[in-house]
């Protein structure tokens, strides 16, 4: 069985980087080449959250880009920061959203994701749900947010092992979490 992770495992997974890796994680995310990366679209509220879902994502091959302190990005929201979201979602590889409860009340997180489904189409998205349970579906009370794959732990059908996955509970189908970071 598939499940999410905890909004305390991500801080967990944080928490073992130390808070001076933290920061050097959180840098690198903003600084690197957009080709090949991967967009992490997050809400504010969720800053505790991020370290960790990077350290899950590039533990499986990731090029993670967050545009939080992005040295390009205007101090004020404008016109400028829309134009540099929308080329940062169209030159990055892949899309993720960390959704949690506080993504709903983000004015920019439903944004990015409707940006990145007209440039990517919905098979280079996934959602990396952050619950309070693993089990928690919160975070999904959007009705469009059912048309995206998801990042879950569980076990792959012929495999011995849990392993991160990117599953498609439509079709009830997953692939691995660096497999499909890779385009595979």
């Amino acid at each position: 069985m598939a499940q999410y992770i905890t909004r305390e495992e991500l801080r967990r997974f944080a928490a073992e980087l130390g808070a001076v890796e933290t920061a050097r994680v959180r840098k690198a995310a903003t600084s690197r080449s957009l080709e090949g990366s991967t967009f992490l679209s997050h809400s504010s509220k969720d800053d505790d959250l991020v370290a960790g879902a990077i350290r899950v994502l590039e533990n499986h091959g990731a090029k993670v880009y967050i545009d939080e302190i992005d040295p390009e990005m205007p101090p004020y929201t404008s016109e400028k920061t829309a134009g540099l979201l929308k080329t940062r979602i169209r030159d990055t590889s892949r899309f993720v959203l960390l959704a949690s409860k506080n993504s709903k009340e983000s004015k920019w997180v439903p944004w990015e994701l409707g940006i990145a489904d007209g440039v990517k189409g919905t098979s280079k998205i996934a959602l990396f749900p952050a619950s309070d349970s693993s089990y928690d579906q919160a975070w999904a009370s959007w009705e469009y947010l059912g048309l995206y794959d998801r990042i879950v732990w569980g076990k792959l059908q012929n495999y011995q092992k849990e392993v991160w996955m990117v599953i498609d509970e439509k079709k009830n189908t997953a692939i691995e979490l660096s497999k499909w970071l890779k385009g595979y």
